[in-house]
This record gives structure tokens, sequence and C-alpha cells, in this order.
């Protein structure tokens, strides 16, 4: 466990329930991290605005500004990943959350073990997306972006374009094998995304087609081949 604030994850937890919000200050704290919290969208902005987080666990249902609102609005900014929690567990409010651009999804009541395991897996992806010497791989061409799957970096120019972690998997994965159409069963196994349905698998594919395409409606390199999964054709 790392005791040194200064190497700690710094989580922000964004809950309007105050039990549950210190309950994870302690619990995520005797386990490695450093907590801030909030309890609502407007305390959280303040928060953002004068430090730094590497990643951000937020409620769905707080008054005022929703989880939902503030994570699509975080979202488009780039910034830290982000987790979402809510009272929900069907697939759609699940499906909603990773639209506004969440990295991943836990519904209430959790196990805390499992919110930390979760919560690691993506400090985990967003590490390897941190620079590092090249190992050789050639980025691939998409139009006027480059994705460089090492680094799961998408960018154009000196422009990086924000990832979530799912969104990079996904590309990493299908840029490993360009011209060659991956069903969604093996982009999920692949990609080692935590799929309840393969709606996730879709949404994943609409949110990468809206940053990489021209016409996210007519797509140019990330297609779809009917009745049998998705193709990644790069210049």
């Amino acid at each position: 466990m790392i005791t040194d604030p200064a190497e700690q994850p710094h989580i922000l937890v964004v809950d309007d329930d105050t039990r549950l919000r210190e309950a994870l200050r302690r619990y995520l704290g005797q386990n490695g991290f450093l907590v801030t919290g909030a309890a609502d969208a407007a305390e959280a902005r303040a928060k953002l605005a004068g430090l730094e987080f590497d990643l951000i666990v937020l409620d769905v249902m707080m008054p005022g500004e929703s989880g939902l609102e503030l994570c699509r609005d975080l979202s488009g900014k780039g910034g830290a990943p982000i987790l979402m929690l809510t009272a929900r567990s069907e697939a759609d409010e699940r499906i909603h959350g990773l639209e506004a651009g969440a990295d991943d999804y836990l519904s209430k009541p959790f196990e805390p073990r499992e919110l930390v395991l979760r919560l690691n897996a993506i400090l985990r992806r967003t590490a390897r997306r941190a620079p590092r010497a090249a190992l050789g791989a050639v980025p691939i061409r998409l139009g006027r972006y480059l994705f460089d799957a090492e680094r799961e970096e998408l960018r154009t120019g000196e422009e990086i374009i924000r990832l979530t972690a799912m969104e990079a998997s996904l590309l990493r994965v299908l840029a490993a094998e360009p011209g060659m159409v991956m069903s969604r069963e093996a982009l999920v196994e692949k990609a080692g995304v935590d799929a309840g349905n393969e709606r996730t698998i879709d949404v994943q594919v609409t949110r990468l087609r809206r940053k990489l395409e021209d016409d996210p409606r007519e797509p140019r390199y990330l297609q779809t081949v009917r009745g049998e999964g998705y193709v990644l054709r790069p210049d």
C-alpha cells in the first residue's frame, strides 16, 4: 500500500449522502487513496478548479445539477476519468452513464472492495496512456487524427482528444487488426469491457465516431458490418 501522500492517487468523491461520502473517505483512505469529498456538483466544480485529481467517483442522483449533467460537461473538457454511482441497476441507466462519458459504472449498494478494484483498474488503464519510450509501433492515421495504440492516445496536431478508458481499449483492439471485422463478443473479451449487454459496445462505438468522424452518421473509419460487428479502416 502507498503511504506517501505525494504518490497516492487523489480521488474526488461527489455524493450528497454525507454518511456514504465519509465512509468512502475512510475506506479508500485505508486502501491507498487520498480522498477529497464534495456534496454536490457546485462543490465538485470548486474543488476541481483548485486541485488536480486522478479519478472522480460521481453519484448520479444529486440535488441541483445531476451527476449525468456534470459528467457530460467534464468529459467534454478532458481531465480525470469518472466512475459513476447510481441507486438504479437497470441497463438503461448504465448506458446513460456511458453515453455521458463515464469510464465505469457501479450500482448501489456495492461492496467497497469492488469499488477499490474498479478504481485500480481504471488507473491502470489510464497509466498505459502516460508518455513513455516509443516501442516501435506506428501510429494509425484516421483522417486528421493519429492514434497511438501504445499510449492509447488520439491526437490531431498538438491537441490530445480525451478518450475514456473503455473508448481507448476498444480503439486499441480495433487498431491492432485494421480491416478485420470483429464481433461485439470478441470486442468485449479483448477490450476487457465489463458489459451487461451488447449495447455497451454500441455506445462506445457511437462515442468514438463523434470524436473520429467528420459525419458520424456516415462513418469513414469506424464502420459497421451488418450482422457481423465493427471494423476500423484507417487511411
